[in-house]
């Protein structure tokens, strides 16, 4: 079923998985914790051979602000590893690879051929040290109008760009960018 559920999106140009996908914020939803806390034990259970860390990153893991219900995980591995095997064990393991890189793979869990599931995970797979989101985090969650203010950003994006990803994550570069600097310079290699 998995299979062919990943055909049917493969198969979609990117205009129709963005009507199917579109994007919608809804407001801060405590269960977003308990779901990251329960597909993070998944996931260590899985990884357990390999030395990873494991952070809840994006919009869900900034408290108090409206954002997409999808839990975004980063997993950092050493640089020793081969990121491609890790690909070929998450992939085995009910999440779809969406994009990779020599550094970077992202996939995703409970996209349907019908629209999203209840719990929706984003994947980033990246070596240890490329974790600039975890800062970001950190910041808006220690400043808690700064967060407002970011809410406020995607809240006023939102309908312009329901069907257009990329240009609603293009749309809040800057902000992320001028706020991720801030963090960078007042939690020295916190997450080195």
């Amino acid at each position: 079923m998995e299979n062919t559920v990943s055909k049917k999106l493969s198969e979609m140009t990117l205009e129709e998985l963005w009507q199917l996908f579109p994007i919608f914020l809804i407001e801060h939803d405590d269960r977003w914790k308990i779901w990251y806390n329960e597909e993070c034990q998944s996931l260590c259970d899985l990884l357990s051979d390999i030395d990873v860390r494991i952070t809840h990153i994006g919009s869900t893991a900034i408290e108090h602000i409206w954002a997409k219900p999808i839990i975004d995980i980063l997993v950092e591995i050493p640089l020793k590893v081969d990121i491609r095997k890790v690909k070929d064990k998450i992939a085995e393991n009910g999440y779809l690879c969406m994009s990779e890189s020599e550094k970077r793979i992202s996939f995703n869990k409970g996209y349907t051929e019908n629209g999203f599931a209840e719990k929706v995970f984003h994947l980033h797979l990246r070596y240890l040290g490329d974790n600039d989101e975890g800062y970001f985090r950190d910041y808006l969650n220690d400043n808690p109008m700064i967060a407002k203010e970011y809410e406020a950003l995607k809240l006023s994006l939102w309908k312009s760009y329901e069907h257009d990803r990329d240009g609603y994550t293009d749309a809040k570069s800057e902000f992320v960018c001028e706020y991720t600097q801030k963090a960078k310079e007042k939690y020295k290699g916190r997450y080195l």
